[in-house]
């Protein structure tokens, strides 16, 4: 409490003294669906899903990759590339620009993390992509990690896992990010001529040339619940178009009802899922 002494002096003379909380910071987080708030290492627990609504709340790339592969022999597979500013390209900002508050934000050097590993000791390669990183957006250095944890998966003759979340190709580089639609498509093609299998998982959000390439492709395409997944938003189909399209168009739940996608399959049971889904796959490629 301020003496009276204190109390006369005028505002910019005073010595001000901010009340510590009683709450450490960071042990709680506001549900984006519900708006409950959660107590975070009982979040934690729960694979971040929301006990009150159910909703799966983003999280991380290398969290993910924690979270769905055994704890041990997870090794990185990494391109050792950062993305260049080839085009020298500058909207509001220069991209250079953009990839430093990327790195600061993420704490990644790109948009994609690649890990060979085991899920109940099932040895394969899975991969991650990190939206906090501009987007999740693919450029050709996430391209190349992805190759590289193809070729890696090819050489070793293993599954490869890939959950993607991403708003689409990197426009700063332009027909380069473009292009590597077509490389992640050759080498996912060359996994399944190799007979090996490949599952996508969908994330919330995928839109773009991710959603148009690496997510659609794999043998068994799933998507966690009420994810947002298409090409291009419901808002500019709506506004191109002039149209109303149906409540929950391109959730996970409607694409599901049209055929778009495999399964839905909620974060808590897709270790357990995927495992199963990669043993019946695998017996029935090498048979």
């Amino acid at each position: 409490m301020a003496n009276w002494f204190e109390k006369i002096l005028p505002t910019f003379l005073r010595k001000e003294t901010k009340k510590k909380s009683s709450v450490p910071e960071g042990l709680w987080k506001n549900c984006s669906s519900c708006n409950t708030i959660l107590y975070v290492p009982e979040l934690e627990a729960s694979l971040y899903v929301c006990p009150s609504c159910d909703h799966h709340l983003r999280i991380g790339a290398r969290k993910r990759l924690d979270l769905f592969l055994d704890v041990e022999d997870k090794i990185e597979i990494s391109s050792n590339k950062s993305s260049q500013d080839l085009l020298k390209f500058k909207d509001v900002k220069k991209y250079k620009d953009r990839l430093s508050e990327a790195e600061d934000v993420s704490g990644e050097r790109e948009a994609l993390i690649v890990m060979s590993g085991s899920l109940f000791k099932l040895q394969l390669v899975a991969a991650a992509f990190e939206f906090r990183f501009m987007g999740g957006s693919m450029g050709s250095v996430v391209g190349q990690q992805f190759l590289n944890g193809m070729e890696y998966a090819l050489k070793e003759k293993l599954p490869f896992v890939c959950f993607a979340t991403s708003g689409g190709a990197r426009m700063q580089e332009s027909l380069i990010s473009l292009y590597q639609m077509a490389r992640t498509a050759a080498i996912i093609q060359k996994l399944k001529d190799a007979r090996l299998p490949y599952i996508s998982i969908m994330i919330d959000p995928i839109y773009g040339g991710v959603s148009a390439s690496i997510a659609m492709l794999g043998d068994i395409n799933i998507a966690e619940p009420k994810a947002l997944v298409g090409f291009t938003g419901p808002r500019v189909i709506e506004q191109t178009l002039k149209v109303t399209l149906p409540e929950g168009f391109q959730r996970s739940e409607f694409l599901l009802e049209h055929g778009a996608i495999d399964m839905i399959v909620h974060r808590k049971e897709m270790r357990k899922t995927v495992h199963e889904l990669l043993k019946g796959l695998s017996q029935g490629l090498s048979s």
